[in-house]
């Protein structure tokens, strides 16, 4: 491990969530170690108190999950570069061991391939995993750490070259599929992915479907990812397997028509800049378990 490996934290929150918010901040200052630097976005609300060090940025209006997070970003300079990792944290969640910080200076020490590493999400009082938190097909066992292809987006550190290499998260989702974006482009540019079992966060059980433009993002953010990110042969694919997937499991009436128009606004709306990824990228996908049109 180098001691000079730099840590810091990017947390957004929305100011309704106080005592969850004090809580995470505790157990980020309790990190063994060298103090991680910590950066609080309030994303279009107050920042609630925080302990004293804690920087704090007070945004007049609400970027998203993934604008919020680029302005944190930039916090510790273009890219971030003033630290070597940045932790992305939910507001909510609560780092459930005091040598997460120290395990992720040692990771990215001693893998120069490794870019990104997502960690494992547990219930505080059950300590299950739900199988939607482990980031890749086969997440019967969540206590498998493993390569994987994309990353928890409230739970994770991230190389800051890697930023300063392929950019931040895409501003304009605003919620959903942020992540796979920037893990895409983070392979493209020849970065590794780990998740990591022994890394947790404490976070409560939850279903995404409670935010109520959830349906409507992840159709069109779906859309926006294939358009930006993948091969011209494979768009038509990724998203018909997509499609069948989303009938298969029999959304409500209301869910599925908020479906279809997200589905439509992402081939009718303006996706960003398109950069598909090298045919060896999509080989890379497919050895890590999880082939770009699933």
């Amino acid at each position: 491990m180098s001691a000079a490996t730099k840590v810091g934290a990017v947390v957004i929150t929305m100011g309704n969530r106080p005592e969850e918010l004090r809580a995470l901040l505790d157990s980020i200052a309790k990190q063994d170690g060298d103090r991680v630097e910590v950066v609080v976005v309030g994303n279009g609300a107050p920042v609630p108190d925080v302990p004293e060090g804690v920087r704090t940025i007070e945004l007049p209006e609400n970027l998203g999950i993934p604008g919020g997070r680029n302005v944190g970003i930039e916090a510790f300079g273009p890219g971030g570069r003033d630290v070597d990792i940045l932790l992305f944290l939910d507001d909510d969640g609560l780092l459930a061991h005091t040598d997460t910080a120290e395990l992720c200076r040692r990771a990215f020490d001693a893998d120069p391939e490794l870019g990104i590493i997502s960690f494992r999400i547990a219930d505080p009082d059950t300590g299950v995993t739900q199988r939607r938190h482990v980031p890749r097909l086969r997440a019967s066992d969540p206590m498998r750490s493993s390569r994987v292809t994309t990353f928890l987006g409230g739970a994770n550190a991230v190389r800051t070259k890697v930023l300063g290499q392929v950019g931040g998260l895409p501003g304009e989702f605003f919620y959903a599929h942020e992540e796979t974006d920037l893990a895409w482009r983070a392979l493209d540019a020849g970065w590794m992915i780990d998740y990591r079992s022994d890394m947790v966060l404490y976070h409560p059980t939850t279903a995404p479907s409670r935010h109520a433009v959830y349906h409507r993002m992840v159709a069109r953010n779906r859309v926006w990812l294939a358009r930006r990110n993948l091969p011209a042969p494979l768009v038509p694919v990724y998203l018909g397997v997509w499609l069948l997937l989303t009938l298969v499991r029999r959304p409500s009436g209301p869910a599925l028509k908020a479906w279809f128009g997200g589905f439509r606004e992402g081939w009718s709306t303006p996706c960003g800049p398109r950069r598909p990824m090298k045919w060896r990228t999509v080989w890379r996908l497919t050895r890590l378990g999880r082939p770009p049109v699933i």
